[in-house]
């Protein structure tokens, strides 16, 4: 019996390892499909010093997990590649997270990235702080789409101009931050600017001189000017600052920052320290302010760190999730589930997270997909050995069962 024993389980083995030989093939073309081995372990059921009772064979299926793929580029942003160790993190409908290297993502109509086997990418919101190393509960859906129509507020600006060192001072009762219909001026500029909601406004701001070396500084919103513009506007300075010079330098000594509280916005700090004064005209030779009017993500950029960052209509970019990736001790050991994803074991050890490119983990090559690990030719090879072991098994079992008709067939 020993013999048909042996036999049976050399054929399960062959058939377990033409299983894996046609999952193989079967995804020869799957993205980030690893190949599957069938490793073989003999079988005694007991031992002696003259004789073995020999139990045959056993199998085990394991991925080969840590073999890296072909990485070839495409035509979508959003398609990742892991060049080296690790995996991305995805989740299924219901939440529950897996480990993948399919990065076949792109949007779906709610514009979360999704790859080819109904898979979510997870990801950290950016600057959200630094994700823990040994739990996935903090990730999120990433999503490229959700934030929509956008707006950035002005908080800080700046102006480089020169104020004649020669202007005649202006009295106190004429000043700009007087607000009168007799209010006038040494210089005058403008600023554009962006509130809460990416209104612009106009800040008209005005140079007075005061004295030897001394000058005021006022800001007013433009919208609320006098017909035909200018003074008396309907509402006060937005900000009145007092500006003082080196007198043999030309340099600004006191009043370097100006704080100007934008309508329905926030405070912008326009730095002023770049300001000189000469004896020559006015003149302004650079001016900026942050902020933007609202705008439509039109673009998706990742980074070889995993910084997934949108692009807006206004030609800016913001960074707007962190996408890491897992890794477990023995990646050979993730249990596979539909889907070409895993999940730790016992065998595996726990997941643990990185950024790309630290560490031991791989970088992230955004516009490319890993190719499936599979040798169509090595298995096509394998598939004929393994057919001929079959046979052989299948030739010993009927030997067997011809010992066996013998001995039925003994007469006493």
């Amino acid at each position: 019996m020993s013999i048909m024993n042996a036999s049976v389980s050399g054929m399960l083995a062959d058939s377990n390892w033409l299983s894996s030989i046609s999952q193989n093939v079967a995804n020869a073309n799957t993205t980030g499909y690893k190949t599957v081995e069938t490793d073989f372990s003999s079988l005694v059921d007991q031992v002696s010093s003259v004789s073995a009772d020999f139990g045959g064979v056993m199998t085990r299926v394991r991925s080969l997990n840590t073999s890296q793929g072909n990485v070839v580029a495409t035509s979508t942003a959003t398609n990742l590649a892991v060049q080296g160790n690790g995996f991305f993190v995805v989740s299924d409908s219901s939440g529950a997270l897996y480990l993948t290297r399919n990065g076949s993502f792109a949007p779906d109509a709610s514009g979360n990235l999704v790859n080819s086997a109904g898979y979510y990418l997870m990801g950290a919101p950016a600057n959200a702080g630094p994700t823990p190393a040994n739990s996935l509960s903090g990730l999120t859906k990433v999503n490229v789409i959700g934030a929509g129509e956008t707006a950035t507020p002005t908080t800080t600006g700046s102006l480089t101009a020169n104020l004649p060192a020669t202007a005649t001072a202006i009295p106190a009762a004429n000043l700009p931050s007087a607000n009168t219909a007799s209010s006038t001026y040494t210089a005058a500029t403008s600023l554009v600017v962006y509130d809460n909601l990416g209104g612009s406004h106009t800040i008209n701001l005005y140079f007075a001189n005061t004295g030897t070396g001394t000058w005021e500084v006022d800001a007013f919103d433009a919208s609320a000017a006098a017909p035909g513009g200018g003074f008396p506007y309907s509402s006060g300075p937005l900000a009145t600052g007092t500006l003082a010079f080196n007198l043999s330098t030309g340099a600004l000594t006191s009043g370097g920052t100006l704080s100007i509280a934008i309508p329905n916005g926030a405070t912008m700090n326009l730095d002023l320290s770049d300001l000189t004064q000469f004896a020559t005209s006015f003149g302004v030779t650079a001016a900026t302010a942050n902020g933007y009017a609202p705008a439509s993500v039109k673009g998706v950029s990742i980074s070889s760190d995993g910084t997934l960052s949108l692009t807006y209509s206004n030609g800016t970019s913001s960074a707007a999730y962190d996408i890491p990736l897992a890794n477990v001790e023995s990646p050979d050991n993730l249990i596979s589930v539909s889907g070409n994803v895993f999940t730790s074991s016992t065998d595996s050890g726990p997941v643990f997270l990185g950024t790309p490119g630290s560490g031991s983990f791989g970088v992230i090559n955004a516009g490319s997909l890993e190719n499936s690990t599979v040798d169509l030719a090595a298995e096509l090879t394998a598939m004929v050995e393994a057919q001929s072991a079959y046979e052989a098994n299948s030739k010993v079992f009927q030997t067997g069962a011809t010992i066996l008709d013998v001995l039925n067939g003994l007469k006493p």
